[in-house]
C-alpha cells in the first residue's frame, strides 16, 4: 500500500474539526485525522508493506523549466534554483507535517521522499518495481496513469474519509473517461488541467480528449492526425493541436509520473510495534494524540 500523504493529511485537516488540539491548544487534525485514516485502511485492506509517500519537492524545477505554469498558482514563495518553493498551505497545517512525520518514524512506518522529485513519482518508481498487487491511495487522478489490472495495481480513491474509496481499475476507467489507464497521461496532457497549472489545447475539453486518444491511440497519433490533411480532424481542432505545439512537446513529460527514482534504502513491511516506543511516547504526550494513535497501535498489533 502506498499513500500519498500530503492528499491524506490536507484531506484529514479539512475533514477534521481544528477543534482537535494538543494540551497546549495547538490544533491537531491532520495529525489524528492521518493516524485514523492509516488505521482504517489497515483494517480494510491488510497490507504487508505500507509506504508514506512524501513531497521532497511537490514543485520540481524540472516540471517547472518544461511548463512555467505548473502549480505555479500555489506558490507561496518562491525559492532559489535547487531549494523546493514554499507551497501556500493553511496557516495550522504547516507545523502539523513535522509532527505527523516525527509519528510515522517513531511508529516505524516508512516515510520515503527523494530530493527533485513529488510523491507521485516515489510512488510511480514503487508501483513500477513492486512484484505484487498494489494499493495506491490518493485524492490525486494523475495516478490513474499508473494502474494496471493485469500487475494488481489500483488506485484507492476517497470520497469521505477513507472509508467511503472509490477503488480505481482500468474498467472504470474506461467506463468514466473513455480512455484505458495506459492512455491517461496522454489524455490529462491534451485536456490539461487547472489545478496544475496545465493549459492543455485551446478548445479541446475532457470528452474531446478522450474521443481523440481513443480514435488515434496516443498523444503523437493526434498529432499527426492534426498534420495529416485527409484525416477526420475538424479544422478548429487541427489548428488548436497544431498551435500547442510547444506545449504538447513537453507536457507529456511533466504529466507522466517518474518511474525511475533513485530510491533510498527502507523497510516497507508494515510495522507490529512501535520502532521508537519512548519516542512516540512522549509524542503522545506533547501533542494529545490520545485514541487515534492507541486504535492505530492495537490495528498493528497481530
Amino acid at each position: 500500500m502506498l499513500l500519498d500523504t500530503a492528499s491524506l493529511y490536507f484531506r484529514a485537516y479539512f475533514g477534521v474539526p481544528d477543534t482537535v488540539r494538543a494540551p497546549d491548544g495547538t490544533p491537531v487534525n491532520a495529525v489524528r485525522g492521518l493516524l485514523d485514516f492509516i488505521t482504517r485502511l489497515v483494517q480494510d485492506h491488510h497490507p504487508d508493506d505500507l509506504v508514506a509517500c512524501m513531497d521532497a519537492d511537490w514543485r520540481p524545477h524540472w516540471r517547472v523549466e518544461l511548463i512555467p505554469s505548473y502549480k505555479a498558482h500555489r506558490v507561496a514563495t518562491e525559492t532559489a534554483e535547487g531549494v523546493p518553493d514554499e507551497e501556500e498551505v493553511p496557516d495550522t497545517l504547516a507545523p502539523q507535517v513535522p509532527v505527523i512525520e516525527a509519528v510515522l518514524d517513531a511508529l516505524g512506518i516508512a516515510r520515503v521522499g527523494v530530493a527533485g522529485y513529488e510523491a507521485d513519482d516515489v510512488i510511480g518508481t514503487l508501483s513500477a518495481a513492486a512484484p505484487g498487487p498494489v494499493d495506491i491511495v490518493t485524492g490525486d487522478r494523475d495516478l490513474f496513469q499508473l494502474v494496471d489490472d493485469k500487475r494488481g495495481v489500483r488506485v484507492l480513491y476517497p470520497r469521505k474519509g477513507v472509508g467511503d474509496c472509490d477503488v480505481i481499475d482500468d474498467d472504470l476507467i474506461r467506463t468514466k473517461y473513455g480512455v484505458r489507464a495506459d492512455q491517461y497521461a496522454d489524455f490529462a496532457a491534451l485536456r490539461g488541467d487547472a489545478s496544475d497549472g496545465l493549459p492543455g489545447v485551446k478548445g479541446i475539453g475532457e470528452k474531446t480528449a478522450a474521443q481523440l486518444i481513443s480514435e488515434y491511440g496516443d498523444l503523437a497519433g493526434v498529432r499527426r492526425a492534426a498534420g495529416d490533411r485527409t484525416s477526420k480532424l475538424t479544422p478548429a481542432k487541427r489548428k488548436g493541436v497544431i498551435e500547442a505545439a510547444g506545449y504538447l512537446d513537453v507536457a507529456p513529460k511533466v504529466v507522466r509520473v517518474a518511474l525511475d527514482v533513485p530510491l533510498p534504502a527502507f523497510d516497507p513491511a508494515l510495522p507490529d510495534e512501535a520502532l521508537h516506543p519512548e519516542t512516540l511516547e512522549q509524542l503522545a504526550e506533547r501533542w494529545g494524540l490520545g485514541s487515534s494513535l492507541t486504535r492505530l497501535l492495537t490495528t498493528l498489533r497481530p
